[in-house]
């Protein structure tokens, strides 16, 4: 009897191919994201540095043009009213005006330069924010989706012990409560994670990836909590010592700068310009065929240049007035990151030597008595409530612990 071949193993080849090619896309889809690589991607896409980059193109081009001569003035006369005669005047400004303008446009260019910094520093500030927003969301999802496992199946427990007699209805129906609130809770969380998702990707270029930071957040919560604590230590208790490499101080000083430039750009204007020239002397058989022209520029008009001084020197006491206001704020906002970042370090500190600890117990330990049935089923309840409430505390500690201290870096220009 001839056997026929056996089509088993293609057709099982087959059909894992089919569910590689199947499965392939939607595993290739989610995109890990590390915190450098997220910077470093953000600091090459976002529109805001390309901007930044072109004011200072603009300015350096500025710059290119400081030594910038008046027109010339040509001129058409009749000496003799016989025909007319050509003739050019050029004025020159004294020297200092152009060096002053080419001091002006180094200004310019350096609080260009300043402003790429402060929106280099307000861009990794968004990231980092953003990082964090689906760090923690991730760790909620996975949070949640725990309490949801664990209150389906106290469910179904709930239920067959309704159907035996053990338990009430009041106790089944609070049982499908607690569980549809947690349900809840995690479809909800779990809108919150893509809206996170597409936060990061919005400034990584990627709105519509599928992003995961790869990491747990409570896993890293120690580790900050070590940084944090040394980070603390060693940071100064004056505000002008611990804000002295702030972008967004050094982009107001250089402001005052622009302006006092501006002061002695005007006051360099004020001096004399000399024109120079040459006029056809009109006669063809005249032995100097071109007579050659100077003069004196002189700035007779000085209310024209009071006025401009006046405007100038308002505009450096506006920059030095804006200057302190932004020394205020910022060492405002300093101190309050600060207090901030210390009061959530000891709260982190307390959840993670203590409160971790009680609450895996109390969910351990409830459930056991339960079963043993030395405990009533509302302590079940209340004691699996007691320690979800504290882990998600948890989480939100962290998510305020690592703001903070976001902000105490973006302040501090790191």
């Amino acid at each position: 009897m001839q056997t026929q071949p056996s089509t088993s193993g293609p057709a099982l080849l087959l059909l894992l191919l089919l569910l590689a090619l199947f499965s392939g896309p939607a595993l290739a889809q989610q995109v890990v994201v590390r915190p450098d690589s997220a910077e470093a991607q953000a600091l090459r896409r976002h529109p805001r540095l390309r901007q930044s980059t072109q004011e200072i193109e603009e300015q350096r081009a500025l710059k290119r043009g400081s030594f910038s001569l008046r027109n010339p003035d040509f001129l058409f006369s009749a000496p003799t009213g016989e025909r007319w005669a050509p003739g050019v005047v050029q004025t020159i400004d004294f020297p200092t005006v152009y060096r002053q303008q080419a001091r002006n446009a180094q200004a310019g260019i350096t609080l260009a330069e300043r402003g790429l910094d402060v929106n280099r520093a307000t861009v990794r500030r968004d990231v980092r924010l953003a990082y964090l927003a689906l760090q923690v969301s991730e760790a909620q999802v996975r949070q949640l989706t725990y309490q949801d496992s664990l209150y389906q199946v106290l469910r179904i427990a709930t239920d067959r012990l309704f159907k035996a007699g053990e338990v009430t209805s009041l106790q089944r129906i609070s049982t499908e409560a607690e569980a549809r609130q947690v349900a809840n809770q995690l479809a909800q969380a779990r809108v919150d994670l893509r809206s996170a998702q597409r936060r990061l990707g919005l400034l990584l270029g990627q709105p519509d990836a599928d992003l995961t930071t790869g990491t747990d957040l409570r896993r890293t919560g120690p580790e900050l909590a070590r940084v944090g604590t040394g980070l603390l230590g060693s940071l100064p208790a004056q505000d002008s010592a611990a804000l002295a490499q702030s972008p967004t101080l050094a982009y107001a000083a250089q402001n005052v700068g622009l302006s006092q430039s501006g002061i002695s750009l005007v006051r360099a204007r004020r001096t004399p310009a000399l024109t120079v020239g040459y006029q056809n002397q009109a006669f063809a058989d005249s032995p100097y065929k071109y007579r050659l022209q100077f003069g004196v520029s002189v700035p007779i008009y000085f209310w024209t240049y009071r006025s401009q001084l006046q405007a100038a020197t308002a505009r450096t006491k506006a920059a030095q007035a804006q200057a302190q206001v932004q020394q205020l704020e910022l060492g405002t906002q300093y101190q309050q990151a600060l207090a901030d970042t210390r009061k959530f370090a000891a709260s982190l500190a307390y959840y993670e030597q203590t409160g971790l600890p009680q609450a895996a117990a109390i969910i351990s330990q409830s459930q056991r008595l339960f079963r043993a049935g030395e405990i009533s089923y509302l302590v079940l309840i209340q004691s699996l409530n007691q320690a979800f409430t504290i882990q998600n505390t948890y989480l939100t500690t962290i998510r305020d612990y690592r703001q903070a201290l976001t902000e105490l870096n973006y302040l501090r220009g790191q």
